[in-house]
């Protein structure tokens, strides 16, 4: 079985903020107060113009800041609007690719309009460190918690309802 899933994840108040600003972002709730949006292609398309605001659609890429994020699918206008978001509050990035057991994640949180943690990178077949996955540190770094406040959940992951789905898209269409 497999999961994939790139996003991003902020508290519930800053998330529904940035979708305000970029018409194709389809903001999902999670528990303890986070939600996400998923990085659809029309999410990221309106990114591509590289000024940190949405652009026309068939707008050129600016190039990509080089020892930033390192996400494939990042355009580098979304790292600008992330860094203006989390002036506000924290912000993250996220990203896991799973199949039948093994797989990698990435995540980074922006926080006082700057990259604040990460980017946190794990490999295919790399244990977790005792932190725990990149993705749980850094909804840490969000608020989020375990524990019995949290339904017994064995990490912020699944304490926030990131398994609910198990690909982007289902995001979006809630399947």
């Amino acid at each position: 079985m497999s999961y994939e899933l790139q996003a991003l994840i902020g508290p519930a108040e800053l998330v529904a903020v940035a979708a305000a600003e970029v018409p194709a972002a389809r903001p999902r709730p999670l528990a303890q107060g986070l939600a996400l949006i998923p990085a659809t292609p029309e999410f990221l398309a309106a990114f591509r113009g590289g000024e940190g605001t949405p652009s026309a659609p068939g707008a050129p890429s600016a190039p990509r800041a080089v020892g930033t994020v390192p996400f494939d699918w990042f355009p580098d206008g979304l790292e600008r609007r992330l860094a203006a978001w989390s002036k506000a509050a924290p912000i993250a990035c996220v990203e896991a690719d799973y199949f039948g057991g093994t797989g990698t994640q990435r995540a980074a949180v922006w926080a006082d309009g700057r990259l604040d943690l990460g980017p946190i990178a794990s490999g295919e077949f790399e244990a977790f460190p005792p932190e725990g996955s990149p993705i749980s540190r850094v909804l840490r770094r969000l608020g989020a918690q375990v524990g019995e406040d949290a339904g017994g959940a064995r990490d912020e992951f699944d304490a926030v309802g990131l398994g609910a789905h198990r690909a982007t898209a289902s995001w979006v269409s809630g399947s």
